[in-house]
C-alpha cells in the first residue's frame, strides 16, 4: 500500500492532484496556510504548518506516508528544507516538482540579485515608484526604502498596517494578462519591478509588460536547497510515483 503526501500551492500542484483523484490514488493534499482562500482540491486537503522537521516525521509516521511530492513555490525554502530532512528521517522517497525559472530575453532589462535585501538595496536613493511582485509575506525588506512609492498585488486584503510608509494594494488573484499588467504598470506610472524567479506562465505577463516598456526588473534568485531528485512536469511525477519504491512507514 501507498500514501502521498503533496505538498502544494502552486498551479503545478493542483494539476498533479486532479490526476492522482482521477487515479484513485491516496493521497493527502496540503497547504501552509499563507492564502486565506485557497483552491479547492479533489483530494483530502490539510491546511496549516506541521510543527518543523519533528512535526513533519511525526505526520508521515502517525499517517502512515510512503512517498512525498514537495511542489510548493520555489521560494516555500523552509517547508522544502524540513521536507528533505523530514524523509531523510523517516527513509520516505522524496520528489520535487519544480517549475523551470524565467529567463531574459535580449530586450529585457533585468539585474539579479541574491535576495529582497539586495533588491531593496539597490533601488535608487531618489524616489521611484516600484511594483513589488513578492507577495506579502517579506515587505519589511524594503522598509528601509522609505523614500519610495510601492504597489503591492496581494491575493487577499492585509490584515493590518503594511510595514512600507507609502504603499497601495491591488487584490488579484492570477494567471494575469499582458493587457492586464502592461496597463497596471502605466497607470500607477511605475518605474522599477521586484519580482522573485519564480518561474511558470502565471506571473510572466508582467515581464512581457516591462519589456515593452522598458522598464528595469530587479529579479531576485531562487533560495538554496540541499540536494534532492527534482522533476519538472506532472507525466514526470505521475511516471516516478509509479516505479518508486514506498518505504515501509516507520513505528
Amino acid at each position: 500500500m501507498t500514501r502521498t503526501l503533496l505538498l502544494g500551492g502552486t498551479s503545478e500542484a493542483s494539476r498533479l492532484a486532479e490526476a492522482l483523484a482521477a487515479r484513485g490514488a491516496d493521497a493527502v493534499f496540503s497547504y501552509a496556510g499563507r492564502v486565506a482562500t485557497p483552491a479547492p482540491q479533489p483530494l483530502p486537503t490539510r491546511i496549516g504548518g506541521f510543527g518543523g522537521v519533528e512535526g513533519l516525521v511525526d505526520y508521515i509516521r502517525r499517517e502512515g506516508i510512503t512517498r512525498i511530492v514537495d511542489a510548493t513555490h520555489p521560494f516555500a525554502a523552509s517547508i522544502s528544507r524540513n521536507a528533505i530532512a523530514a524523509a531523510a528521517l523517516t527513509h520516505t522517497p522524496l520528489i520535487g516538482l519544480e517549475r523551470a525559472p524565467w529567463m531574459p530575453e535580449p530586450a529585457d532589462l533585468w539585474l539579479s540579485m541574491p535576495d529582497l535585501a539586495a533588491a531593496a538595496a539597490y533601488l535608487p536613493q531618489a524616489s521611484q515608484r516600484v511594483f513589488l511582485a513578492i507577495g506579502r509575506q517579506h515587505l519589511d525588506a524594503f522598509a528601509v526604502a522609505p523614500q519610495h512609492s510601492y504597489l503591492l498585488r496581494l491575493v487577499d486584503p492585509p490584515e493590518g498596517p503594511l510595514p512600507l510608509a507609502t504603499a497601495e494594494a491591488v487584490i488579484a488573484r492570477g494567471p494575469f494578462t499582458l493587457e492586464g499588467d502592461r496597463d497596471l504598470l502605466i497607470r500607477h506610472r511605475i518605474d522599477w519591478i521586484v519580482t522573485k524567479n519564480s518561474g511558470g506562465e502565471g506571473a510572466r505577463a508582467k515581464l512581457m509588460a516591462a519589456r515593452e516598456l522598458r522598464l528595469p526588473v530587479l529579479m531576485v534568485q531562487r533560495p538554496e536547497l540541499p540536494p534532492r531528485k527534482v522533476l519538472g512536469s506532472v507525466g514526470e511525477v505521475l511516471d516516478w510515483l509509479d516505479h518508486s519504491a514506498p518505504c515501509t512507514p516507520a513505528p
